[in-house]
């Protein structure tokens, strides 16, 4: 402590000199984070159940798993999110990551070929997501435009629609997923 802060009160002085009992406030950690992990990346994956659907009569990888909780995870970044630009960007990155989930539990490999976007692959495996591909991958452009610096193109009604709608997609995703592999 340096020798001019001695005169400075300090939380345990101010407490000490009315009584021993502290708000129940001051034990609160001053930085958590805004929502709960599901604790899918740190548990070990013998733990869970692999299935996609909740009766667990279909097979679901690993992965499968954790891009969809990482898509639940994103939305509800995204709904806590104060910057318009940043709740558009979250919410569209976790609409992503559940096509990426159908992707994953749906389609077959391929051979090495050009660089595709999953909103274009994603009508081929999942047809009844075909408009909702659509949609995202149109918004593609106008994320990339807001985070590369043209904020004005996104204002928080545009956040408010985009966390609504992927947080719709993800429901329509999820219920592909039960569905699992065609």
């Amino acid at each position: 402590m340096p020798p001019d802060a001695a005169d400075f009160p300090t939380a345990e002085s101010i407490y000490a000199a009315h009584d021993d009992s502290r708000p129940p406030e001051a034990d609160v950690p001053v930085v958590a984070p805004l929502t709960k992990s599901d604790g899918l990346r740190h548990e070990s994956p013998s733990r869970h159940n692999h299935s996609c659907d909740r009766s667990g009569d279909r097979y679901c990888p690993p992965s499968v798993r954790i891009l969809f909780s990482q898509a639940r995870q994103g939305l509800l970044d995204a709904e806590y999110a104060a910057h318009p630009v940043e709740r558009y960007s979250q919410a569209h990155l976790a609409a992503l990551r559940a096509a990426a989930a159908v992707l994953a539990c749906r389609a077959r490999p391929r051979r090495r070929a050009q660089r595709t976007s999953v909103w274009a692959l994603l009508p081929a495996a999942a047809p009844e997501l075909a408009e909702w591909s659509a949609f995202f991958a149109a918004a593609s452009a106008t994320k990339a435009a807001a985070e590369a610096g043209a904020h004005h193109l996104v204002s928080r009604r545009d956040a408010d629609d985009m966390v609504r709608q992927a947080d719709q997609f993800l429901a329509l995703a999820r219920r592909c997923l039960a569905q699992g592999p065609r």
